[in-house]
């Protein structure tokens, strides 16, 4: 498997570089040079195969021989090892939930492959791994998870100073060992920033082996593939086109999407569903990409003003002689951003119509679906609902009126003691603990 930049398409580098950078040196993002389409009679048949067997399939067609199949299978059957059901709604409104994992968060997909991916790869290397990643809220919690304890890799969180729930936080900040959590004085977008910038800062990256576990790395988001895979075989056979609305904020479970469709799974229609931070639906709706600093909301974890996966949206529909990206992308893809108020609304709707308690994000998922389904009504669609209610548990008790179960591997974290250094949003801050933390080993 070979894989080049967003920023130049000429530049061939190997999966294991690709996920090992995190980004490649023009800070673009690493894309496969081919995405090939899975075997008709695979997707026909896809209700046979297991969840982990799809996985499997996926990966291999996708890696084409970059790990033996041996290997690879190890791989999946370690990350891939929780489920991902479909719970019907109504005959047109299902819901996918992705909250089974550790984290009881979508990006436990993510980042367990990740994990395992980056150990089968590390497993020679001398010099430790230092893995940076910056979190909204869910990505840190899932990092965490799928990497503790893992041998010669160290993992540095960066997240908004009380801009993530409780709960969350308490997913950043209770592991130790190999994990350290900075707590940073500013946005989700100052932490995403500050990450960046160690990859292109030489200083850093001539002491330190860098890679990062955003959905910047593409090892984040082919995991992600495997769950539309595994929604789509839980669909009915019968029944009208379908159609995933994704709750999104940097665009990689979206960009996962785009490239499942890409690989053969017969999608009629992604919908970009984001809250006040709508800077990619107002480019669906107007052709201009305009970033701003993001506005804090309830659904947190979407809290993104210039998200990371634009580019590789973009690049899954390159410019033609006949159309333009905006042209092409559109006929696939349409987006809406709604208020917390409407977030709050569709909350309540949710559960006294289908006695199901959704959390901020999902509900977010739900409105734009309910748009898109007022004028394509013989639709299915399938919301993804992408962590567990009780991760929100003040705001969720509040709107729905009730006490949320906390499931035990979330409710054990509360009593424990958090741990973490608080820093500027300054990139030299970040820089001299990396730094410091080196010259102490």
């Amino acid at each position: 498997m070979l894989l080049y930049s967003t920023k130049n398409p000429a530049l061939r580098v190997t999966l294991k570089e690709a996920v090992m950078k995190g980004l490649p040196d023009d800070n673009g993002l690493f894309m496969p040079a081919r995405i090939p389409e899975l075997p008709i009679d695979f997707i026909r048949d896809l209700r046979r195969y297991s969840f982990q067997e799809i996985s499997l399939a996926i990966a291999e067609s996708l890696f084409q021989g970059a790990i033996p199949r041996k290997d690879l299978e190890a791989i999946v059957l370690h990350s891939i090892n929780f489920p991902a059901p479909v719970i019907r709604l109504d005959e047109h409104r299902y819901v996918l939930e992705l909250f089974h994992g550790p984290s009881l968060a979508f990006k436990d997909f993510g980042a367990r492959f990740m994990a395992q991916l980056m150990g089968y790869f590390n497993r020679e290397e001398e010099q430790p791994l230092t893995i940076l990643v910056a979190t909204s809220g869910d990505t840190g919690g899932a990092v965490a998870a799928g990497f503790f304890r893992t041998p010669g890799i160290e993992v540095v969180i960066l997240y908004p100073s009380q801009k993530v729930s409780p709960l969350q936080e308490k997913q950043l900040t209770t592991w130790g060992h190999n994990i350290t959590a900075l707590e940073i004085d500013g946005t989700f977008d100052d932490c995403q920033s500050m990450v960046k910038q160690a990859f292109l800062d030489e200083a850093l990256t001539q002491h330190l082996r860098l890679s990062s576990a955003n959905s910047i790395n593409i090892a984040r988001l082919i995991p992600q593939m495997f769950y539309y895979f595994e929604a789509f075989k839980q669909l009915p056979a019968a029944g009208g086109p379908i159609v995933f609305s994704v709750p999104s904020g940097n665009y990689g479970n979206l960009s996962a999407g785009l490239m499942a469709k890409k690989m053969g799974l017969p999608v009629q229609h992604f919908l970009a569903a984001t809250n006040a931070n709508d800077i990619v639906p107002k480019y669906l709706h107007t052709g201009i990409f305009s970033t701003r600093p993001s506005t804090p909301t309830l659904s947190n974890a979407m809290d993104v003003g210039n998200p990371s996966n634009f580019p590789r949206m973009l690049d899954l529909f390159p410019e033609t002689n006949q159309r333009s990206t905006w042209n092409m992308i559109t006929q696939t893809l349409s987006g809406e951003g709604f208020s917390d108020q409407e977030t709050e609304n569709a909350m309540r709707e949710i559960f006294s119509n289908y006695h199901y308690a959704m959390d901020p994000h999902g509900a977010v998922g739900y409105l734009a679906l309910e748009r898109y389904q007022k004028e394509h009504p013989n639709t299915r669609g399938i919301v993804l609902e992408t962590a567990h209610p009780s991760k929100f548990l003040p705001d969720v008790e509040r709107i729905l009126g009730f006490r949320v179960p906390i499931p035990e591997r979330l409710a054990s974290l509360e009593h424990i003691a958090k741990r973490s250094t608080f820093l500027k949003a300054d990139f030299l801050e970040l820089k001299s603990l990396l730094l410091d933390k080196t010259n102490k080993k």
